[in-house]
Order: C-alpha cells, then sequence, then structure tokens
C-alpha cells in the first residue's frame, strides 16, 4: 500500500536527525560558551547560554596555575608518534595474519584480540611496573610505545589486507625477486590508504585523549599532557571552572579540525572491508 503522506514522514526523518544532532553537539557548544565565562557565571541559574567577554582572563589564570602551552605541545608530541607507531606495527602485524600461513597462527590472532576485551584501568598495575623497569616513569615514550600493538589496529588491517589485496600481487612480487619488507613497504603499504587513515584518526584521538595511561606513568606537572594537566585546576574547594572550560576548549579544537577533515575518509575505511568480494 502507497503510503498517503510521504513528505510527511520524511520530515519526520529530517526533524529526529536534526534533533539527534543538535544533542551531540550540545556538550561542544557549552564547552566554548563556558570557555568565555567566569566560574560564578557558569554556575549561576540559568546558566549562560551565549558567549562572554571572559575568554581572556580564564586563558591567562590557566597559563598561570599551569604549564599549559608545554603540556599541549606534549600533547601533540606523544599523540603524533603514538600514530606513527601505530600504524607502522599494526600494519605490519596485519600484513603477516593476511598474507602468512605460520604455526598457531589462528590462536595467536585470537590473543591479540583479547586485548579489546580488557578494560583499561586492569593494565595500571602492569603498565607501572613494566615501564618502571625500563626506567621510563616520567618519560613521553612510556605513553607512545606500549600503545603501539594496538588490538583494533591488528584487527583492522588483517580484515582490510584480506579483502582488498589479492594474494596474487603479493606472489608476482615474490617471483620478480622482491625481500618481504621491499613488499610490504612499496606493494602494500601504498593500497592501504583507507585503513590507514581511519586507524591514524582512531589512534590520534585515543591518544590525545588518553587520561589513565599519563596518570600512571608521569610525575612532573612540566611533562604532563592535556587531559592530566586539566585535572589539576580540579579540587573540590578551589576550582576555576572557566579557566578549566577555556583549556579544554582549546584542546577540543584539534580534535574537530581532524575529524573535519578526515570523516570521509573515517566512513570509507570503517566500510571498505565490510564485504570481501
Amino acid at each position: 500500500m502507497k503510503n498517503p503522506h510521504p513528505n510527511r514522514v520524511r520530515y519526520l526523518g529530517y526533524v529526529i536527525v536534526f534533533a539527534g544532532a543538535a544533542l551531540m553537539f550540545s556538550p561542544f557548544y557549552f564547552i566554548f560558551v563556558f570557555a568565555t565565562h567566569t566560574s560564578s557565571e557558569i554556575f549561576s541559574m540559568p546558566p549562560p547560554m551565549w558567549f562572554g567577554d571572559a575568554f581572556s582572563h580564564n586563558m591567562q589564570s590557566l597559563i598561570h596555575r599551569i604549564p599549559f602551552w608545554r603540556n599541549l605541545g606534549w600533547s601533540f608530541y606523544t599523540s603524533a608518534l603514538q600514530t606513527v607507531l601505530t600504524l607502522l606495527v599494526t600494519s605490519m602485524a596485519g600484513y603477516a595474519f593476511a598474507m602468512y600461513e605460520f604455526a598457531f597462527k589462528k590462536p595467536l590472532f585470537a590473543i591479540a584480540l583479547t586485548g579489546m576485551l580488557i578494560p583499561p584501568f586492569l593494565s595500571m598495575i602492569p603498565t607501572f611496573m613494566t615501564m618502571n623497569l625500563l626506567g621510563w616513569i616520567n618519560e613521553p615514550r612510556a605513553l607512545y610505545v606500549p600503545g603501539a600493538a594496538a588490538a583494533l589496529g591488528v584487527f583492522l588491517m588483517r580484515q582490510y589486507i584480506s579483502s582488498a589485496i589479492p594474494v596474487e600481487l603479493v606472489e608476482a612480487a615474490r617471483i620478480d625477486g622482491c625481500s618481504e619488507f621491499r613488499i610490504y613497504w612499496t606493494v602494500v603499504m601504498p593500497l592501504l590508504g583507507p585503513a590507514l587513515g581511519t586507524l591514524g584518526l582512531i589512534s590520534f584521538i585515543q591518544a590525545w585523549n588518553n587520561f589513565l595511561s599519563a596518570l600512571v606513568v608521569l610525575r612532573s606537572p612540566s611533562m604532563y599532557t592535556l587531559p592530566l594537566a586539566l585535572r589539576i585546576l580540579q579540587s573540590p574547594t578551589n576550582s576555576d571552572w572557566g579557566a578549566v572550560m577555556a583549556g579544554s576548549a582549546v584542546a577540543v579544537v584539534p580534535l574537530l579540525v581532524l575529524f573535519v577533515f578526515t570523516s570521509r575518509r573515517l566512513i570509507e575505511g570503517m566500510t571498505a572491508g565490510a564485504v570481501k568480494a
């Protein structure tokens, strides 16, 4: 039976989508709004719904209380290195699981995937003990090295390589005399664009927002990444929420810009290996 009111259904769908988008966007909107108000204004009733003029004051308070720009720099440094290492390590692991046959391949892949099932807080003590044994406490490498072998990355790369790269292409390169590493670097890697873009975005966002690992291994405020540094400003009795919101707003901007320019690639990469031809 034909729907007698197709326009109503379409408009209802638009309303639902718009309401959902507004609901999801509202936390980001209020971060930027509260960043321009003082703490007393933030907790006034009703709370401010539009931008104020206290952003510069909040930034000055933020810079006075913590080494904000240094913390921001450490966040960029650790996030970028972790992203690069994650792409390198997981693409090699995914290539091996997809193209090679070796003993205990399936059990090893299953063990690697169990990393996605383990809650992060369960690894706090082992992580601290390992980093302390290596002498990496209060070092940035204690953040980006352990995060390089991400189980999600191994799974994503393995699935994408299995579905998008034919075995015959690798075998042809071997017949031509290419070494295994050259095949990986010059034949396989250029074909991993969608998967690398997707995993790179996910890895950068996770590294940028990483609070728990930084809390475990970092000791000096001058070495803190931004999420941990902003936590210093929060206390039961003397929290400068205007400064916290200003710092949060600055911290959110790189992620929003990155997502705007890479969201299309993210969707393509997540769906590219979903169906195997």
